[in-house]
């Protein structure tokens, strides 16, 4: 956490918890209807009339999911919001209200906060999202960030991760792996700044790919492009945890087998040279990386037309009977099944 020691700072016990939370709301502005009570009394009060409400929550821990030492904190804050509007995404619906709580150390100062919620804001902001509520609480251990999200969506566009039917085409918006790549890279300059601190980064040639860890974008704008193609997918998933585990997810939870075709996976060309620099292999880093927050789906054989000429989509394969288990289709031709090596927040 780097911050200008010719800033003047406030320590946060000379504010208590209320001035606390009303220094760091006082910008935050209601733009849903749903929303009809925000922060400022015991609870938030919402309102969807006929929609379904869907709900979804995250931990970030220090020292787990990030490293201040080259994470920003308005990065941090706007990922923060990212990573759970990515599973209301998920659901094939739109969210419409967060709610954010921390625990900090008392080496976090009121303007290091400041800095984590300009982040959270930009991103209610860019993705019309209200923030209606919280917690904070000290810690004895650094900085955790819970997030809680919720959306709306009508009952019959609903999509769940146990509805792929056998000979449905698997697809995927987006490349995969840059953001693992990013993180590799931001973990190897910290490591280089360790030995010599005067060294300064040299991030030029992994600008994608660094962006892709430190400043996610949930998949909002793939909801409305499936609704306009009149696409309703028979399951879908977020790619948090990698593609391999996430294809396992909807293969298991919908009693199927699956196909995935290895030169068939969208990997962007600054993982591949950043790969043979690290000397990895870039299919393994696209099939267990994580965090890349892209969506994987599947769609009936007759919505290909449909979505067949779209940059958004690649069709990575397709559905199998529940026999056969979850496989790669290497580029020589091999099958091998799929094994989750992913993201596993408990070991």
């Amino acid at each position: 956490m780097i911050e200008d020691k010719n800033i003047s700072k406030t320590n946060l016990k000379d504010l208590g918890e209320f001035k606390l939370i009303e220094k760091l709301t006082e910008n935050f502005k209601n733009i849903n209807s749903s929303t009809e009570k925000g922060i400022g009394d015991d609870a938030a009060v919402l309102s969807f009339t006929k929609k379904k409400v869907v709900i979804s929550t995250d931990l970030l821990v220090e020292g787990v999911h990030f490293n201040l030492a080259y994470t920003p904190l308005k990065h941090l804050g706007y990922k923060a919001i990212m990573v759970n509007l990515s599973d209301i995404n998920a659901m094939n619906a739109i969210a419409t209200q967060v709610t954010v709580s921390i625990a900090v150390s008392n080496r976090f100062t009121l303007e290091s906060l400041e800095e984590l919620y300009s982040g959270i804001r930009l991103a209610t902001k860019a993705y019309k999202v209200d923030l209606i509520g919280g917690d904070t609480t000290s810690s004895t251990s650094g900085l955790t960030i819970s997030v809680t999200a919720i959306g709306e969506v009508d009952e019959k566009d609903i999509v769940y991760r146990n509805g792929a039917k056998v000979n449905d085409l698997m697809v995927v918006t987006g490349d995969l792996g840059s953001a693992y790549m990013g993180l590799k890279v931001l973990e190897r300059e910290n490591e280089v700044f360790k030995v010599n601190p005067n060294s300064q980064p040299e991030l030029d040639q992994y600008t994608y790919l660094v962006e892709r860890q430190l400043k996610p974008e949930s998949r909002k704008d793939i909801i409305k492009l499936l609704k306009d193609l009149d696409v309703k997918p028979t399951s879908m998933i977020d790619v948090s945890d990698g593609l391999s585990s996430e294809i396992i997810h909807i293969c298991k939870q919908s009693n199927v087998g699956c196909d995935l075709y290895e030169e068939k996976i969208p990997i962007d060309p600054q993982l591949i040279s950043t790969c043979e620099e690290f000397n990895i292999d870039s299919t393994t880093i696209a099939l267990n990386g994580g965090e890349d927050y892209e969506l994987l789906f599947t769609i009936s054989q007759n919505d290909y037309s449909k979505i067949k000429a779209n940059p958004n989509f690649t069709v990575i394969g397709h559905i199998s009977d529940k026999n056969s288990v979850p496989s790669l289709i290497t580029r020589s031709n091999s099958k091998i099944p799929l094994i989750a090596q992913g993201w596993n927040s408990i070991s």
